[in-house]
């Protein structure tokens, strides 16, 4: 089953993904967050096989993506996922109309 989920990723997330995601021989990228951080919130991405029974699930073309329920209705619906990459540093980065502050490393969020 296929979830109404906004959440987006942009056409380089999507092809990282594609490629991180083949080399581990997995099917889907699970997205949550914790707590964690000088701020609060971190996002987490981890591998995954299967959704977990509170996973809501979105379809891209070759890649299934599992977001934590809480996690989205808690901090992640609306967000939009990129990956950039420059000569010294490669990275994904999140656009997340949720967040009302940042640490000042960015590696977590308030909401």
């Amino acid at each position: 089953m296929v979830d109404n989920v906004d959440i987006s990723l942009s056409d380089a997330a999507c092809e990282q993904l594609k490629k991180a995601l083949a080399e581990a021989g997995k099917k889907a990228l699970h997205l949550s967050v914790r707590e964690a951080g000088c701020s609060g919130l971190e996002y987490v991405m981890d591998y995954a096989d299967t959704p977990l029974d509170s996973d809501l699930v979105r379809e891209y073309d070759d890649f299934y993506l599992y977001v934590d329920k809480d996690s989205y209705a808690k901090a992640l619906a609306g967000v939009e996922v990129d990956y950039q990459k420059d000569v010294l540093s490669s990275a994904f980065v999140y656009r997340n109309p949720n967040k009302k502050g940042e640490c000042g490393c960015g590696v977590s969020f308030t909401i």
